[in-house]
């Protein structure tokens, strides 16, 4: 390994390898979407650049509906009445704080906010989505509307792991581990399997529902037929409207097809309100109180609203790169693709000129994702299986926007349940398929882990 990154390192210096010049376009991660006017705390707020006029009235209006509590039923406010039974937050917005990404609570008495628990017990479903625990379900919601008992409280905490650099430098990650107390209905299946997700940011979902499936497939290499350590797997999901399966596009495990779903589900096992998509409440049949509460409406969105945060969901903009030609972010763009991060964390991808929204058509994007499963090893498997996802498979996530994280929500906690405090400790936690390229990392001189880390933050 050495001599091989001795190779790759002067490579990477050398100045005539293309990674390590700004290629056209990058600035702009968006293509024409691109929000270059909107920077600091806000820069996740933005609708996309060339919003046309219509789509701009669904934007706000969705956006009100995303940002504003719902309320319990029955109330005066119908058109946000519904609350419930049970729920993680009042409001879209109660996870997704300035549309951007969650952390896990940094002390026991702030409790889990941007943050749930899914469950699940052995065995999957008829179409391979995971079996709910029987007394508490597919996620575990904290609170109830009065006269139904939040079902428990989850809690996390951590074990410090050591390790060392190639060069003598010590490092600490944090192992979590997950517990649930106080339960409402008694104890929780033997067979429980508890996976925590962080809320990710709101950016750029309508152009990674763009780039084309024909795209997908092909990168897919499930296999390794091209013996390169790297075998990328599309996730078929059940796509309710459509009534048959997709590929999965959206969350950790690539679990829901579009940002339609994706923004019903949330809607149901956050908040508790139904939709054409998902009609029934999540109570478990010895949930007496959750069943006997009254309702909002059958369903409590109605299609109308449902649109209108589907459409704000789909246009909000991926703000422009900062430093992006600092001679340090392109030595580490060099060695990012030097030491085989951009294989999974595929740059740039072309949406597709037949994409629902006009706004979204024909644009060179630079996510930084392939949307496809990856092993990442047992360290960050979470024993949850998920249609076609096993438990250490998870979605590439995209990078575009991480380096504006703290900005937005004052924090740098990374990968699925925040356990990474930067992007050095997300690297350290690959495993898997990643392996080789972490096992790399640890050799570098510590010059060139902060050039590959303020690459990584420049997007």
């Amino acid at each position: 390994l050495g001599a091989t990154l001795s190779v790759l390192l002067c490579t990477a210096c050398s100045g005539d390898d293309e990674s390590t010049t700004l290629s056209e376009g990058e600035d702009l991660p968006g293509g024409d979407t691109t929000n270059q006017r909107l920077f600091g705390a806000n820069a996740f707020l933005s609708p996309v650049e060339n919003i046309t006029p219509e789509n701009e009235r669904m934007f706000f209006s969705g956006n009100a509906f995303f940002n504003q509590a719902w309320t319990e039923a029955p109330s005066s406010t119908t058109a946000r009445d519904g609350l419930g039974p049970l729920f993680n937050a009042r409001s879209c917005a109660g996870c997704h704080s300035k549309d951007g990404r969650g952390r896990p609570p940094l002390a026991d008495e702030e409790g889990f906010s941007g943050m749930l628990l899914r469950l699940s017990v052995g065995g999957s479903g008829p179409e391979g989505e995971p079996v709910p625990d029987p007394t508490y379900g597919g996620q575990l919601q904290p609170f109830g509307v009065a006269g139904v008992p939040g079902e428990g409280r989850p809690s996390v905490a951590y074990v410090v792991v050591t390790g060392q650099y190639a060069d003598g430098d010590t490092y600490e990650l944090l192992q979590p581990t997950y517990a649930i107390d106080t339960l409402a209905h008694g104890p929780y299946s033997a067979e429980l399997r508890m996976s925590a997700r962080v809320a990710p940011a709101m950016i750029g979902l309508g152009l990674l529902e763009a780039i084309a499936e024909q795209e997908l497939v092909a990168r897919a290499d499930p296999d390794d037929a091209d013996d390169d350590g790297i075998s990328g797997r599309v996730n078929r999901v059940w796509d309710a409207r459509a009534n048959a399966l997709s590929i999965g596009r959206f969350g950790w495990k690539a679990e829901q097809p579009n940002v339609r779903q994706q923004s019903a589900g949330a809607f149901l096992g956050d908040m508790g309100i139904t939709s054409s998509l998902f009609p029934l409440e999540e109570c478990t049949p010895i949930e007496l109180e959750c069943q006997r509460a009254p309702s909002g409406g059958e369903p409590e969105i109605t299609d109308e609203l449902l649109d209108r945060v589907e459409r704000y969901g789909q246009l909000l903009a991926v703000p422009a790169r900062h430093d992006y030609a600092a001679p340090d972010v392109l030595r580490g763009k060099g060695l990012f693709t030097q030491l085989g991060c951009a294989s999974c964390h595929v740059p740039s991808h072309r949406t597709s000129d037949s994409a629902e929204l006009e706004e979204l058509r024909d644009q060179l994007i630079w996510p930084y994702t392939d949307l496809l499963l990856h092993d990442m090893g047992d360290a960050l498997s979470d024993g949850r299986p998920s249609f076609a996802a096993a438990g250490s498979e998870w979605r590439t996530p995209p990078l575009w926007g991480l380096g504006r994280y703290d900005a937005v929500n004052g924090h740098d906690r990374l990968l699925h349940d925040g356990r990474a405090r930067g992007v050095a400790e997300a690297i350290l936690w690959h495993g898997g398929e990643a392996l080789d390229a972490k096992s790399a990392f640890t050799e570098l001189p510590p010059q060139d882990r902060q050039a590959l880390i303020r690459f990584v933050e420049s997007l």
